[in-house]
């Protein structure tokens, strides 16, 4: 693949966190592909903006546009990985390809209480205590420089309810027969919750497969950066050539 046929790359960040989720992955493969992350809206340099998918859709497309390089993969972690679909479903034009890490589970029926709980929860914490949590959970579990740009970042508490009320009830495998580009469904093999439906997912979409990253969790491009890394890298390559 040529610098001229690289595949453009857009990495849309989970619940909470913003652009500094993907520092290890923008550094990693900037070389070979034009890159960018996005602040979903209320997350943060746009944490004054109010959520809404619809907004949220609009900033993937944005920095699509801001490659120009044409249709681009698109990658999303957890409500990142559903803002994606939803940016698939309505801009199916500029997407060359999709990864969902983390978003491979259906948001509807009773999955969705212990989440609608958290969320009229989260309100009732002063931010600050919720953010030096964060910080040392994230220092217990990763080295600094897996997080550090995180860390900088800070959290979106503030937009968890407004996001999750919208997500929450909305998403469930019938949303990849919107997705017109090939899809990897990308895993934490421990990520317990969000891949429980990656089967249906899977099989809801004619090029669709799964990959699983070995011994990671959730937030399987923290906990194995290298790995996570390495299979975007793949799946990038595999593309097809923009037409």
């Amino acid at each position: 693949m040529t610098a001229a046929d690289a595949v453009p790359i857009v990495f849309v960040h989970g619940t909470r966190f913003s652009a500094g989720q993907w520092s290890m992955q923008l550094a990693a493969l900037r070389d070979e592909f034009p890159v960018a992350a996005v602040d979903l809206p209320g997350h943060g340099e746009r944490g004054a903006q109010p959520w809404s998918l619809s907004t949220a859709t609009e900033i993937i497309a944005s920095a699509v546009d801001s490659l120009d390089r044409g249709p681009t993969l698109v990658v999303g972690h957890s409500l990142g990985g559903y803002a994606s679909l939803e940016f698939a479903r309505r801009c199916p034009e500029r997407l060359r390809g999709l990864i969902l890490a983390g978003a491979s589970a259906s948001t509807r029926g009773l999955w969705a209480a212990p989440y609608r709980w958290v969320a009229r929860l989260v309100p009732r914490m002063p931010a600050d205590r919720l953010a030096r949590w964060n910080d040392r959970l994230l220092l217990r579990l990763y080295p600094r420089e897996v997080v550090e740009a995180t860390l900088r970042s800070g959290y979106a508490f503030h937009t968890l309810p407004a996001a999750w009320d919208e997500v929450l009830g909305r998403f469930d495998a019938g949303a990849m027969r919107y997705v017109n580009a090939p899809v990897l469904i990308l895993n934490g093999e421990k990520d317990a919750v969000f891949r429980t439906k990656e089967a249906d997912f899977a099989r809801a979409h004619p090029h669709a497969r799964v990959e699983l990253i070995p011994r990671a969790r959730h937030l399987a491009n923290f906990d194995a950066p290298d790995a996570f890394t390495d299979s975007v890298r793949r799946f990038a390559r595999q593309l097809p050539a923009n037409s």
